[in-house]
């Protein structure tokens, strides 16, 4: 069987395959398309300063006379802009940044409304989004963001121009480290992050290596500082601390959401989830099964009002099983935080299911069975 090792400092993917190691050659991408592309449907692969949880926006945004290849948020309400390019690309050097500075500039001092209307306003509708703040709540799986810090952060990086500007290459110039370096260093209110997503095909898989090029710098915080910070939930490996808030819960909600966590149990035990209990700022506690491997889950099971489903992750991880699962929560079809009070049997086996599926266990794709409702 071949082994496949990964250098960390340095971009190498190592393989052996059963007589002697090998290192492997990456194979690029065929186009600066493919890498915006997988830049929009993942950016939890971008590896950020601070690790925030970036969602996207919009791709192609006309911002002045250019577009910006993607723009997304953070949950503290800084905006980013995100530009691809491959290294073979001549603006990757110098004009990127010229290009990424001129957005940024143009940003600057935008009202909100503006910014949710003109600006993002076909890309939010395209995206099922009535809002800026409903595409950050409907990917919230930790029920960690607060509305009115979120619109604060927001109002005050436009004001500001307190934004996050991620290049995103498959090689770094030496050149671009120094520009953007420098950058750094003279303009404080920036976060600049510049990444390299290096891709290699080992056997029939496609292995990426995403890295991020950090030049000398202070720490950067996290959310604006003029912002009060909001304090920010505890995680717990494992679903003993959600069993615990069971028993808080009015006595007619304790079987289904013991049900429920039961059924949470399980899918660890079978290794195709892997379970954490958040609980945030407010105290509300969650149980996250979490996908193998992601640091999302297909569900997430709330204490007080019961499960709900997140359709971009079950796109993302799941495809197949959508339709099984649409079919037993008829006649809403499966959005982005879809809530089911009281999950059925039949609903929480489509669920498990998927889980198989996104996991990799699933021999056979699922099969749709009749809408039921309950």
């Amino acid at each position: 069987m071949a082994r496949v090792g990964y250098a960390q400092g340095m971009t190498a993917i190592w393989r052996n395959d059963g007589s002697r190691w090998q290192i492997l050659s990456p194979v690029g991408f065929p186009d600066e398309a493919a890498l915006h592309g997988l830049v929009e449907e993942a950016p939890q692969l971008l590896p950020l300063s601070g690790s925030p949880e970036l969602v996207v926006l919009g791709r192609e945004v006309r911002l002045g006379s250019g577009y910006a290849d993607l723009i997304a948020v953070e949950p503290g309400g800084r905006l980013a802009i995100i530009e691809v390019k491959l290294a073979r690309n001549a603006e990757a050097r110098r004009a990127v940044v010229a290009q990424i500075l001129t957005y940024a500039a143009y940003l600057r001092g935008t009202e909100v409304a503006a910014l949710e209307g003109n600006t993002l306003g076909a890309h939010l509708q395209a995206r099922g989004h009535a809002s800026i703040l409903s595409a950050v709540l409907e990917a919230d799986q930790k029920d960690s963001v607060d509305a009115t810090t979120f619109a604060d952060g927001l109002e005050n990086s436009l004001e500001a121009g307190r934004f996050r500007l991620v290049l995103v290459l498959d090689e770094a110039p030496a050149e671009l480290v120094r520009l953007v370096g420098y950058l750094e260093s003279v303009a404080p209110e920036l976060v600049i992050d510049l990444i390299t997503v290096v891709a290699y095909n080992v056997g029939s898989d496609r292995l990426l290596v995403p890295q991020r090029v950090d030049p000398e710098r202070e720490p950067i915080p996290e959310a604006p500082a003029s912002v009060p910070a909001r304090k920010k939930g505890e995680a717990f490996p494992g679903g003993d601390e959600f069993l615990s808030v069971i028993q808080e819960e009015p006595e007619e909600r304790r079987p289904t959401l013991r049900r429920m966590y039961d059924w949470a149990i399980k899918l660890e035990a079978d290794g195709i989830a892997r379970l954490t209990t958040f609980r945030g700022a407010g105290g509300k506690k969650t149980l996250l099964p979490r996908v193998p491997g992601d640091d999302a889950g297909l569900a997430t099971i709330w204490a007080d009002s019961g499960m709900s489903l997140w359709r971009s992750v079950f796109e993302r991880r799941a495809p197949h099983s959508i339709a099984p699962v649409e079919a037993l929560i008829a006649p809403d079809t499966l959005k982005k935080g879809t809530w089911v009070t009281n999950p059925n049997d039949q609903l929480l086996a489509a669920v498990r299911r998927a889980y198989e599926e996104a996991s990799g266990r699933m021999e056979d794709a699922p099969t749709t069975p009749g809408a039921v409702t309950g």
